[in-house]
């Protein structure tokens, strides 16, 4: 009978989730392997096993962090309103967001100390940005974004999703917090001013 498998996926995600709550607290010095693999409730030799060492655990951290967000994005299907699709696509961002708040931090923060971003990381965060400009994109083709507005719009979604999550994940609404339907309203209010009045 064959040994069951421990070092599994659900392993190596509970892993990153608490190396980034690690390194979102105090910065790369505070991540090492005994410390890690205590917060996760496993071994040291799981996390040598699964990463290999901190070198690669930093990578992916970053990397996975792009990943769950650029997996939330891409499960929002395109419509018949491009406009509509943005704001899809920034309910899609909080959501990814909120579900992992210990990597967004690492995601956007200063890279830990003696990691470099590579060009896998890189990727993750470019493919995130492509599938915002995808839908901004088809709004420009469609007539319903201004002509040759593809990447100030892009950039102006990017930032207005980004912006919100980050003054919710760090306390930093105004009394009463946010809730999705007022997360909403702002989306769809700024996506309504980038239309083309034409």
């Amino acid at each position: 009978m064959p040994r069951p498998r421990t070092h599994d996926e659900a392993l190596r995600r509970r892993l990153l989730d608490s190396a980034g709550q690690i390194l979102a607290a105090g910065g790369a010095p505070a991540l090492n392997m005994r410390t890690l693999a205590r917060a996760a409730g496993t071994s040291t030799s799981a996390v040598y096993s699964l990463f290999g060492g901190k070198p690669a655990l930093l990578h992916a951290v970053y990397a996975e962090g792009f990943s769950r967000l650029r997996e939330h994005l891409a499960a929002v299907e395109p419509g018949d309103d491009p406009a509509e699709d943005l704001v899809r696509l920034g309910l899609a961002y909080r959501s990814s967001a909120l579900e992992n708040p210990r990597l967004y931090p690492v995601m956007f923060g200063q890279p830990p100390l003696g990691m470099e971003p590579g060009e896998a990381e890189r990727g993750a965060g470019r493919e995130a940005f492509l599938l915002l400009a995808a839908a901004v994109t088809r709004g420009v083709q469609a007539g319903v974004f201004p002509a040759r507005s593809e990447r100030r719009l892009t950039l102006a979604a990017w930032a207005l999703a980004h912006g919100l999550v980050s003054l919710e994940l760090n306390g930093l609404l105004p009394a009463g917090g946010s809730t999705q339907r007022d997360y909403e309203r702002i989306l769809r209010d700024s996506v309504d001013g980038w239309r083309s009045r034409d």
